[in-house]
């Protein structure tokens, strides 16, 4: 049995991915939520597609730039932003950023 509560490892996380040059890691997993950890150092590009689920990132470290469907929102350490599900989305205009991203996970409803 899993425990009802636990400490989430986000900072060990960053650091692992900004030495191993930038990437992402699930932190958490639970069946509506997912919580990753996305290093993005530059030159590397943002290569993400749209994803079927609603998100949220959070700034940790850095600043950026994130393009959403051709609006630029100008994020900074403390700020979030949110992304509906389908959006075509990248981060552009970094040099070393650190996001905390949720999704919330769409639930499949089991049929009767």
């Amino acid at each position: 049995m899993t425990s009802p509560g636990y400490i989430v490892e986000i900072q060990k996380a960053k650091e692992r991915l900004a030495v191993a040059g930038g990437g992402y890691e699930i932190v958490h997993e639970s069946p509506g939520l997912e919580l990753g950890v996305y290093v993005l150092v530059a030159p590397e590009p943002d290569r993400q597609q749209p994803h079927e689920d609603d998100e949220v990132y959070v700034v940790l470290e850095g600043r950026g730039t994130l393009e959403v469907e051709g609006e630029l929102l100008d994020l900074h350490e403390g700020q979030a932003a949110f992304v509906r599900a389908g959006a075509e989305h990248r981060f552009a205009g970094y040099e070393q950023l650190a996001v905390l991203v949720i999704f919330e996970k769409a639930q499949i409803k089991e049929q009767p």
